[in-house]
Parts: structure tokens; sequence; C-alpha cells
């Protein structure tokens, strides 16, 4: 068997005392200033900031922060207290994050595996500053690579009469402590139950043809159709189908030299490219949901 060896990655050590601010209000004068003057009067340094109004006047406002402070990891239980009132104030959501906290992937899988390949590479190559706590899988398929990686494996299986006992087990395998699933082509729809457990914490990916292809076979109805452009859409899960908060979208376009199996080659590059930058802004906290859309600090 070949042993796969992650490479380190520095990013925990070298930012040691970098957090990062995730907040969404309703728009109005003051918020950049109050949240400037709050962390200059704890001594703390901003080395970015990003910002978005939907409309200044009666629109949302969302910023995303990072800033490095002495003896964080000490201090920022404090600092969060303190933030509330400035928080109180303004009606925000928000959140502080320490950046030398990798958060814990758990990434499920069918028999597809082309984007659990592309997440373990990057992982593996400290692109994917995270830690990948498990693979659940309804297939035992890939459980020697998976495991090859010295990360767990569960294999779990799925009948339409075992459903609600197999998401059971998905759960107290997951359990509390994982900070986002990736449906990296696994073919099960989620339950409603399950999404809840993990609301705007569970990633999907799924092509995105033009015009829209359901059922069996998508890639011969695009085919027989004659499509010019093929694509692929990542995003949150809800209970509507496929009807998530978008978080990333690429296209590529095709002719009529390129058979079945060639649209299919080109989807799954397009599937593994865009899952995965979908995954690095989410560690990255470069998203913040509202309504039914994102907004992605990704510049």
């Amino acid at each position: 068997m070949e042993l796969h060896v992650k490479k380190e990655n520095n990013t925990g050590s070298a930012h040691a005392n970098r957090a990062r601010m995730l907040i969404s209000c309703p728009d109005g004068p003051g918020i950049v200033a109050a949240v400037s003057h709050f962390l200059h009067q704890h001594g703390a340094n901003i080395v970015q900031s990003d910002q978005y109004t939907m409309d200044p006047e009666g629109g949302m406002f969302f910023m995303r922060v990072e800033f490095d402070l002495p003896e964080l990891e000490k201090r920022l239980p404090e600092l969060e207290s303190q933030f509330s009132e400035v928080a109180s104030t303004f009606r925000m959501d928000w959140k502080m994050q320490n950046v030398s906290r990798k958060k814990k992937l758990a990434i499920f899988v069918s028999k597809e595996d082309h984007c659990l390949v592309e997440l373990l590479w990057q992982w593996q190559a400290g692109d994917l500053d995270a830690e990948i706590a498990m693979v659940v899988s309804n297939h035992p398929d890939m459980k020697e690579y998976v495991e090859s990686f010295g990360i767990p494996y569960h294999h779990i299986p799925v009948t339409a009469d075992t459903k609600k006992e197999a998401e059971q087990r998905q759960l107290e395998v997951v359990g509390g402590d994982i900070d986002v699933i990736i449906l990296a082509r696994y073919m099960q729809i989620v339950s409603p139950f399950f999404i809840e457990h993990y609301r705007n914490r569970i990633i999907n990916i799924h092509h995105s043809f033009l015009p829209a292809f359901v059922g069996g076979k998508p890639y011969a109805q695009a085919y027989q159709r004659g499509v010019k452009i093929i694509g692929a859409t990542a995003h949150y899960v809800t209970e509507e189908l496929d009807g998530g908060p978008i978080i990333e979208q690429d296209v590529q376009r095709v002719s009529h030299r390129d058979d079945v199996s060639e649209l299919k080659r080109i989807g799954r590059t397009i599937e593994r490219v865009v899952l995965a930058r979908a995954v690095k802004w989410h560690i990255e906290d470069r998203i913040l949901v509202h309504e039914n859309k994102t907004v992605v600090f990704n510049g």
C-alpha cells in the first residue's frame, strides 16, 4: 500500500496571534469606525479588511477583518465579551475566529472519487489549511486509499429502507466537533433532519448545464441537445434540492466534437476545481450567508 504523508503547513505557527472577524448587520454610519476603534483600543493591528453593502439606505452591511493581537489565545475570550457591546449597538451577527485553530472537515463520498482526490491532494500539499477528520461513504470502494492518508474511513450503507437509521449513524460519527461537511459527489439526498444540525455548514457540488437537465444521464442529455457550455456549482445545502446559497461556479465551452465521455471528463475537472475553491473559502472565513445568497470576500 502506498503511504501518503501530509506536508506540514506553517500557516498556524506563522499566524499564531491572528484572528478573523465576520460581521453582518443593517447598514448605517459608523460601523467601520466602531470596529476599527475597538480593535485599536485593544492593541490589535488590522492586516486586511473587506466590506460590502447591499444598499447604503436600509440594506445589509457585510465585513471581514483580519487582525493581529499579541497573546491572542489568552485574550480572545475577553475580546469577544467586550465586543458584544459594539455588536449590540449595530445589531450585528458576528463571530471571531483564531486563525491558528484549524477547521475540522468531514467528507462524504459515494463511488465517484475525483472531488475527494482533489481535496486530499490539496490537503496533502498544505494548500487546504484544515484537518480532514474523516471520510464517510455509502460504499467501501475508497477505504484503502483514504486510510493510506491516515484518515479514518466510515462505511455506512444507505438504502431507501435504512436511510433514517443511516443518517442517525452518520450524525453519531460526525458529532458536534465538525466545522463543515463536504458532499464530494455524495449521491444521496440529505434529509431536512440532517441539514438542521449543520445549517450553512454542508457544501455540495453538482453539474450545471445550460439548459438544465434533470434525472439520469445528464451528460447524454446535454450531448443530444448539443450544449455549448457546461459547468459546476458549489453551494450550501438547504431543504430545496440544489437550491441553496451559491458559493462558486465555473463553466467551460464545449462543441459538437465533444462526445459524452469527453463532456464527462471536462465536467469532472470543473467540479473538482469549483468544490476545492468553495471549501478553501469556507475554511478561510470568506463567506457570509444572507437569506439564500452569499457574500464571498475572495479578492
